[in-house]
């Protein structure tokens, strides 16, 4: 069972939340949502407020459904989700049905936004800024020949964690 917590109280290391143990992002509704893994991003505090940053592909088919809602959900898993994590990351949503093939349970957040009931960890968050990244901007000009190689530039989305959800 979920207990809502204060995000302030996490004591998770959040390096290896997002890039060793991944996350999925995933947005919509409880009806109609998809889902992607993600392994970067960031927790901090900006404008004053908790926040979360993930960063989407333009082509991705998640992206759709951040454009379309307030919300997204960062969601973390057990060691035991890590093949179904994997399956979400190398298969889109356009054509396959990654929640059923996954055996995940979607409900949502208070804002509606989809969440997987086999998480541990779930974060809701109220977008409050959209930025495409732009490669004038790269200070450091390998980062563009090693991660974007096609041109196709991720865009940073934050987002003000307005609900923290643990399981007890």
């Amino acid at each position: 069972m979920f207990q809502k917590i204060d995000p302030k109280t996490l004591d998770e290391n959040v390096f290896s939340l997002i890039h060793d143990k991944w996350m999925l992002v995933s947005a919509g509704t409880a009806d109609r949502c998809n889902t992607m893994t993600a392994s970067w991003g960031g927790l901090g505090i900006l404008w004053n407020k908790c926040v979360a940053t993930c960063y989407i592909r333009p082509q991705r088919y998640t992206r759709e459904f951040m454009e379309a809602e307030d919300c997204f959900t960062l969601a973390f898993f057990g060691e035991e989700h890590r093949k179904a994590l994997a399956y979400c990351g190398a298969n889109s949503g356009r054509d396959v049905d990654k929640v059923k093939e996954c055996g995940f349970t979607v409900t949502a957040g208070e804002s509606g936004a989809p969440y997987f009931e086999e998480a541990g960890l779930v974060l809701v968050c109220r977008k409050l800024y959209r930025q495409p990244m732009e490669p004038g901007c790269f200070l450091d000009g390998s980062l563009i020949e090693k991660n974007y190689p096609g041109g196709d530039f991720h865009i940073m989305y934050v987002g003000e964690i307005v609900e923290c959800l643990k399981k007890g």
